[in-house]
């Protein structure tokens, strides 16, 4: 199985959501398992 993790610093960075969001929607169209960190 493959995975990606994403994480990020946690301050207020413009069009961070968006780049998830399409990490994760590519991602997952390819079969790949999106693993988010919290902390």
């Amino acid at each position: 199985m493959n995975r990606i993790g994403i994480v990020t610093s946690g301050g207020d960075a413009p069009g961070m959501n968006a780049a998830i969001r399409a990490v994760t929607r590519v991602s997952c169209s390819r079969g790949i398992e999106v693993v988010g960190f919290e902390r």
